[in-house]
């Protein structure tokens, strides 16, 4: 008798622990309760006014459907792709516009004034009267050009598809790939998650490519040898954060570095050597989610900022100039 008491017993107590655990973890769960380890990234979305030292001057507005790169030739005359052309402004007038078959992700002017276009896989060029000249075929299947620019010997082209950047001369032949993994020339390989990878020529003619999966810049020379680089991974302004940032990059005549970035929308400017300088754009002039903020430079240091979801072209200058 005494047994079944005690059995009868643990029976109920059992049932209570089992019914004060149903009630703790779920009758009485607070579904709403905010994660604590959770980063909060609408914080960062706030920028102190203080850090902003540019100003919206102008506003480009194209009729042009999937607004997607942007480029300023030597005499600031800016060149926007989209699905079926391309269109040549002089300031915010629009002077010209060029017929293309599909449309062009990425674009270059070079000094003479020809006119490369990323289409996807391959390049197309067209001269400055919007004549086309020639196409270059693509390396493989894979390719994704990404992005484009050239010195007096050579174009580079990045190709996101392949993880690589090529080197070619003026008439399309292929004389080198750079940035793959090589412990010889001190590259480390490019980490490319997703479609965007940008490169351009600094003010001493050397070039520069974006590794956005390690949120660095890398300095090659035309050979390939890795010459210098940094990088800064940080969620804060000083720093790039998530798979691929920066998204987008350009440069000013003092050599210092403008980005974009995708995931957390702002537009800031680094120095030569990597640090944080300020912001141009806050994350409150985009729309949440926009991605391909590409970013152009002009002769007086004015930053063009193409909004892809918008389909508007934003014109800053340093307040006070």
């Amino acid at each position: 008798m005494k047994q079944k008491l005690i059995i009868t017993f643990s029976l109920l107590l059992l049932i209570v622990v089992i019914f004060l655990m149903w009630k703790d973890f779920y009758k009485n769960k607070n579904r709403n309760q905010k994660n604590p380890y959770e980063y909060n990234i609408d914080n960062l979305k706030n920028i102190d006014p203080n850090l902003i030292s540019y100003k919206e001057i102008a506003q480009i507005n194209p009729d042009i459907e999937e607004l997607k790169s942007i480029a300023i030739d030597q005499k600031d005359l800016v060149y926007l792709t989209g699905k079926g052309k391309v269109l040549i402004y002089q300031s915010e007038n629009l002077i010209k516009s060029i017929k293309i078959d599909s449309s062009a992700y990425s674009i270059h002017v070079n000094a003479s004034g020809d006119i490369f276009l990323g289409m996807l896989n391959h390049i197309e060029i067209f001269d400055k009267n919007g004549n086309f000249k020639s196409k270059w075929e693509a390396v493989n299947e894979n390719s994704v050009i990404t992005s484009i620019a050239s010195n007096e010997n050579s174009v580079f082209v990045a190709d996101a598809g392949n993880k690589v950047v090529y080197r070619y001369d003026f008439t399309g032949k292929l004389l080198n790939e750079i940035g793959r993994k090589d412990t010889l020339k001190g590259s480390p390989g490019f980490i490319i998650p997703s479609a965007y990878f940008d490169l351009l020529i600094g003010k001493n003619d050397e070039l520069w490519v974006v590794n956005p999966g390690r949120h660095a810049f890398e300095n090659y020379d035309s050979e390939g040898n890795l010459i210098s680089s940094w990088e800064r991974t940080s969620m804060q302004l000083e720093g790039f954060s998530g798979c691929c940032n920066p998204s987008n990059i350009a440069m000013l005549s003092d050599g210092s570095f403008v980005t974009s970035e995708k995931g957390l929308e702002r537009v800031k400017i680094h120095s030569p050597s990597g640090d944080f300088k300020t912001v141009v754009a806050s994350p409150d002039l985009f729309e949440e989610g926009t991605k391909g903020i590409d970013l152009a430079v002009d002769s007086k240091d004015r930053i063009y900022v193409l909004d892809p979801v918008k389909k508007i072209v934003r014109v800053f200058e340093k307040k006070g100039e």
